[in-house]
Order: C-alpha cells, then sequence, then structure tokens
C-alpha cells in the first residue's frame, strides 16, 4: 500500500485558504495527481487543505473524507524564551530544543516539561490514534512499531494536511522522534511526500519513505516553490520570514 501525504499549497491564512500563487500550485498538484489510481482521499476541514485537494477531486469526479483530526496539530506551549504568549508545540530556538537531548529520543520527547504542559503528548497519541484506524479499514493494523496484514494490497491512499501535522504521522510511521522532524525537514506548499510499505516477511509490514516534500509538478511548470514553512537562509536576508 502506498500512503501520500500532501500540504495543502501556498496558504492565504488570514482567510484560510490559497493564495494567487497557491491556486496555480494545486492546478499543477492536479494534473499529477488526477493520474494516479487512488482508491481513498482524507483531507483536513481547513480551508486551504480543502482548496488543494478540490482541483484533484474535480479532475477525478471524486470526493474525500473530511477528517478533524487531520487539520494542522494544534498544541501550544509556553516556550523558554517567549513569556507573554503561547507558542506552537515545534516552533522552538535551535539552541533551545536541542539542548534537551529527550527531544531526539522517539520515546522521551514528550517528557519535556514544556510539553507535558501543553498536553501534547496526548494530542500526539489522539492524532496517531485515528490515522492507525483509517490504516485498518485499508487491511494494516498497527501492531507495535509495524503493522500487522490484515488484508495485503497494492492500494493508494491521499491525505491532503498541513506540515506539522504531517510530521505527526511520519513520526509515527518511521518511529522518529516528530521533534526532529519539525525542526529538521521543511515540505513546501503542495508538496507530496510518498511512503509504501514493506512485506518482507508475510504479515508483517512497515513504512518505507520514497519521496519527501515532493515538488517535481512545480518544476515541471516553471513555477518556484513557495518559501513558507521556512525561515531566512541567513540572518541578513531582509526579505525573507525571521522569528
Amino acid at each position: 500500500m502506498k500512503v501520500l501525504i500532501v500540504r495543502h499549497g501556498d496558504p492565504d491564512y488570514d482567510i484560510d485558504s490559497l493564495t494567487e500563487k497557491g491556486w496555480k500550485e494545486v492546478e499543477y498538484l492536479s494534473q499529477k495527481l488526477s493520474k494516479l489510481d487512488v482508491k481513498a482521499f482524507y483531507v483536513s476541514p481547513l480551508g486551504r487543505a480543502r482548496d488543494t485537494a478540490a482541483p484533484t477531486l474535480k479532475k477525478m469526479g471524486r470526493t474525500a473524507v473530511v477528517c478533524e483530526w487531520l487539520q494542522e496539530f494544534p498544541c501550544q506551549i509556553w516556550r523558554p524564551d517567549v513569556k507573554d504568549k503561547k507558542i506552537i508545540a515545534w516552533d522552538w530556538l535551535p539552541q533551545d530544543w536541542m539542548a534537551d537531548e529527550r527531544f531526539f529520543q522517539y520515546d522521551h520527547w514528550f517528557e519535556n516539561e514544556a510539553m507535558q504542559e501543553g498536553h501534547v503528548k496526548e494530542m500526539y497519541d489522539h492524532v496517531t490514534g485515528e490515522f492507525d484506524k483509517v490504516l485498518a479499514k485499508h487491511g494494516y493494523e498497527r501492531e507495535g512499531h509495524y503493522y500487522k496484514v490484515n488484508e495485503e494490497n497494492n492500494d493508494t491512499i491521499i491525505f491532503f494536511c498541513h506540515f506539522g501535522l504531517e510530521c505527526v504521522l511520519l513520526s509515527h510511521l518511521l518511529n522518529v522522534s516528530p521533534m526532529v522532524l519539525w525542526h529538521g525537514c521543511v515540505a513546501a506548499p503542495s508538496s507530496v511526500t510518498t511512503l509504501t510499505t514493506e512485506e518482507r516477511r508475510q504479515g508483517i509490514a512497515a513504512f518505507r519513505m520514497s519521496a519527501f516534500g515532493d515538488i517535481s509538478h512545480l518544476y515541471a511548470n516553471n513555477e518556484p516553490p513557495a518559501f513558507a514553512a521556512r525561515f531566512c537562509e541567513a540572518y541578513g536576508n531582509k526579505d525573507q520570514r525571521h522569528d
């Protein structure tokens, strides 16, 4: 089975939709995805994700299941260097989060005091639990760190969602701390991440990532990737996002 995780197109957060550039991105994306044989589509309830899915679904004459748990990962915490407001759980400065070795460990990242106060693990478990229910419906049942194959198949299922949430799903499938993924990866708007099961012994499957953040549909149409989710490459780059 193949799992495709699609980040929404270039966002207009003020109206929870897409920018003019974002609409171009998702049109190019739809030209790629609509050629696939897709078993099922799942989409976040947020506008920017649903708008991203819309051109593909229209081209294919299909609908998507709207899943509340696919919305952007909502947890907020008190970041060590910010005293006047809460910040999304993964938005830390490198010099702060990297000082806590627990963040690098799949079984301990959530023990950080700020993460505990923000109940981040509880939300992580809710999201991954709902994700596993979907996978079980498609024949793959979580058992420890791998999946028991109840109904082997070569189906493709697609999830339209958000960067922070995508890293939670990848963390679960690959057994990696989400903090490492939140900070070590960035999926450009409208990008596609692909994971495929490998069943080396009958009845036992693990997911393996063959592509992360693929934006070949943009390059094929001479469309540059958007900068959303990134910070300035060099501090002196005044036209790029700073903290």
